[in-house]
């Protein structure tokens, strides 16, 4: 079996009931030779669209002996390969050539997301599975495709050096090498959840992104808040195990996001998100001692965790919009309150209208809750324990 090259930029954030919801509502390897006359919009991505662009330049500069030998070295050094930095620093015509082109196209897939310009690059290069490496000879001419956000998909188009498509079967890698267009999207998913944060609390719903684990002293479950003491009881994670189906070879890179909502002490929503870097991999244990919820930000002794999946095309401004407008409208009943109705008609269901996109829940997690929770789908389980925060 040949195991898909890929990072999933993760994160997850403990959420109301409301957000919980609100979130759910959002053979032969080489089959055919053609030439569409536009590379594929996927869905009207603009993403996609911007990366298709690229595959396709990419596969015709590799004419050039040098630069194709230059891209291999890169490829076969690391898991991802920044493009603008790799063009950049081309000794080559071809190489120097796509710069520019590359540069636009991480403008455009910025602005597509939300993001500010500022960000920088955020195209990567990646071999289409680990095997193809051994494939990657000196002198052999790699086909390029666009990393696919549908694991429904059933092929995708891959470009040669003569700027012909060829459709790949995504269910079986092909015994030729494959260069494969992708987004760094923990990249993408960490600027994107400051971005939604900011624009949050600038609509006057408070909000914190956590993006490091946290410094901790352990405490015994049950056990009450030191007296006169400063800091705060968290949540930690110990571990987390996530299981998936088995993914299309050039399956391009998750976001596993999701909000942290519920009220606030002042009573008013509020929003946290936890970022989870680490997540690179389904049926794989990991142990990250993460803090993931901070109780001090929250009113009420009952929260939920959701985590979600969602393709490169994630547009975070709109996002943000979308939960500020329906958070906006709620208001503290003196109890914990399921908004199911404002956040689902806030965020368009299109969002989210693959049911993969939506990982698993864990439902009313309260602040001295210890052990090992499965959830919700029963795609995944987390160890979690009360945690003391000290103040400095």
């Amino acid at each position: 079996m040949n195991t898909p090259i890929s990072r999933r930029g993760a994160l997850a954030l403990s959420v109301s009931a409301a957000t919980v919801a609100a979130l759910l509502g959002a053979s032969s390897s080489v089959a055919s030779a053609a030439q569409p006359a536009d590379p594929p919009r996927a869905a009207g991505s603009a993403v996609a669209a911007a990366e298709a662009r690229t595959a396709r330049s990419f596969a015709a500069s590799l004419a050039d002996p040098a630069w194709r030998a230059q891209v291999r070295s890169a490829a076969l050094s690391s898991h991802d390969v920044d493009l603008a930095a790799l063009t950049a620093r081309s000794t080559t015509s071809a190489g120097r050539a796509l710069a520019s082109q590359v540069a636009a196209a991480d403008r455009r897939i910025a602005t597509a997301k939300g993001l500010d310009k500022s960000i920088g690059s955020l195209l990567r290069l990646r071999l289409g599975t680990q095997a193809m490496a051994g494939r990657l000879r000196p002198g052999t001419l790699p086909l390029v495709a666009a990393a696919i956000t549908d694991d429904q998909a059933a092929t995708l188009t891959a470009y040669d050096a003569q700027g012909r498509g060829h459709a790949l079967n995504t269910r079986v890698a092909p015994r030729q090498a494959v260069y494969v267009v992708d987004i760094d999207v923990a990249k993408a998913a960490a600027a994107g959840m400051k971005l939604v944060s900011r624009a949050l609390d600038a609509a006057g719903v408070a909000s914190d992104t956590i993006t490091r684990a946290t410094p901790a002293v352990p405490a015994r479950t049950g056990a009450a808040r030191p007296a006169d003491a400063g800091g705060y009881w968290a949540t930690k994670m110990d571990a987390v195990y996530l299981n998936d189906d088995e993914e299309p070879w050039p399956l391009g890179d998750a976001e596993i996001y999701s909000l942290v909502s519920g009220f606030g002490q002042d009573g008013n929503v509020r929003v946290d998100s936890v970022d989870m870097p680490y997540l690179d991999n389904d049926h794989h244990t990991y142990y990250p001692g993460q803090l993931v919820i901070n109780w001090s930000n929250f009113k009420y002794n009952a929260l939920d965790l959701v985590m979600m999946e969602s393709d490169s095309g994630t547009n975070y401004q709109q996002l943000a919009i979308a939960l500020a407008d329906a958070l906006l409208t709620i208001t503290d009943n003196g109890a914990y309150q399921p908004l199911v109705d404002a956040i689902l008609n806030a965020i368009p269901s299109a969002w989210y209208s693959n049911d993969d996109d939506y990982v698993d829940s864990w439902y009313t997690i309260t602040e001295q809750e210890s052990g090992t929770i499965h959830g919700a789908r029963g795609n995944g389980w987390m160890t979690i324990e009360p945690y003391w925060v000290s103040a400095l």
